[in-house]
Formats: C-alpha cells, structure tokens, sequence
C-alpha cells in the first residue's frame, strides 16, 4: 500500500526511489533432511535459525551502500532456494520486512525507522490458512504446524522484539493514518527535507542518525554510512 500512494510500482525497477524486500527471501537452502520434514509441516520456518542472517546482513549493508545486489529467490512449494535471483538497484528508501526483521542486533541497528504490524492473532491464523492451501497443503498439516511451531515461535522469537519498534502500527493496512504518515515521511526523504541527520556516538553496529517521525514520535534512529535510508516493517507471523 505504501509503495502504491508512493506511486513506485509504476516505475521501472532501475529507476525506483523506493523499493521493498522480504526476509523470506533469505531462508536457508536446506539439506535433503530437512526439506523432507518441510515437505510434511515438520519443519520450524519461523525460528531464527532458519534463516540466512549472514547473507541477509551482507546484502543489506551493500544495499546502503549504493551497490546493485543479486537477491534470493525461494519457492515456498518446494521450500528451495531457486537458481535464479532478483536484481536489486541502489534506492533512497528501502523497506525491510519480515517476522524476525528485529531479532538480530546487528539487523537490527541497520534501520532508521522500526515499525511492528500488530495485528489480531484470528486474523494472522487465517491468512495463513488460506494462504498455504493455495501453495496445496492441507488444512490438518496447516494447523497441526501453526500450534506446534508458528504459534510457539512466534510467541518466544516475533512478540518480544515488539520492545525494540519506534512506532506499533495497529490494524495494518486498514490503518491508513498511519500509513498517510509513513508515505509523508518517506516522501520528506525523497524531497531532500530530511537530508542532514544528527551524527552520533560510534558504535559497534554503524553510525547513529536520529530524526523525529514527522509530527507524531521521536523515532529512534540507526543508519549506516552513506546515503540511504532504511524503513523496516515488520510484518504479521506467517
């Protein structure tokens, strides 16, 4: 929603200001074992371990760095890392999203705005269920895997790094104040209003920029050198 009032949809991937990526395009390849297990629901996609942080950090950090990156692409039929992959081009915005966006400190600290999707726990079960029968799962081996590891991990890894969100987004996409606000903000950006960010204190995760989210929240606020800005929303358990 937010890239569609940005109007970025319409433009050409080379030529966008604002672009968006997933953290499940980071999930790890997996061994003929634990694609086994996957194949039967009895695999935990929603640990932390089960994605590639290492990658995901390196391509993050080029991202800000103005480079032209090659992204994952992973089937979620056959639960594989294909062999082609998405090419990403420098943007002055960059949303990240994803349940465990928040997790890892040094992910974590790469983003200048932490935005966490509250959204109803009914809702979050049935757009899974709806979504995994259209990749052709059944409805026992869905909810059998929901209670027994998206439920409990979401509870222990997702629910906990809500702490770390400079703004709680409600509602989600029906909550267009505060989408109105994103896209005003990240236009501000794109305009050059928001241009000369405080410099802080140096630490072991980058430079420290902080900007206060326009009208609304003094936003805490971590950006790495250089240019680019990231947003990060996270989004519903899925």
């Amino acid at each position: 929603k937010i890239m569609e009032l940005l109007g970025q949809n319409e433009v050409d991937r080379r030529q966008r200001k604002v672009l968006i990526l997933s953290q499940d395009s980071f999930y790890k390849v997996l061994t003929a074992d634990q694609k086994a297990k996957a194949l039967k629901g009895q695999y935990n996609f929603d640990h932390p371990d089960a994605f590639d942080n290492d990658l995901m950090h390196t391509t993050l950090k080029n991202i800000v760095e103005g480079k032209t990156v090659e992204v994952p692409t992973y089937d979620f039929v056959t639960h594989s890392r294909l062999a082609d992959t998405t090419v990403v081009y420098p943007a002055d915005v960059v949303l990240f999203e994803g349940i465990l966006v928040f997790y890892s400190q040094d992910i974590r600290d790469m983003f200048h705005l932490r935005l966490f999707v509250d959204t109803d726990s009914d809702v979050r079960l049935s757009r899974r269920v709806l979504r995994d029968m259209k990749r052709g799962r059944d409805l026992e081996q869905i909810l059998t895997q929901y209670t027994t590891f998206v439920k409990p991990a979401f509870e222990e890894f997702c629910l906990p790094t809500k702490k770390y969100a400079d703004v709680i987004i409600p509602r989600g996409v029906d909550n267009m104040v505060a989408i109105n606000l994103i896209v005003q903000h990240i236009q501000d950006i794109l305009n050059g209003d928001i241009c000369k960010w405080q410099r802080g204190a140096m630490n072991g995760h980058g430079r420290t920029y902080k900007r206060p989210f326009p009208e609304q929240t003094e936003s805490s606020s971590v950006l790495a050198a250089g240019k680019r800005s990231h947003l990060e929303s996270s989004s519903r358990p899925h």
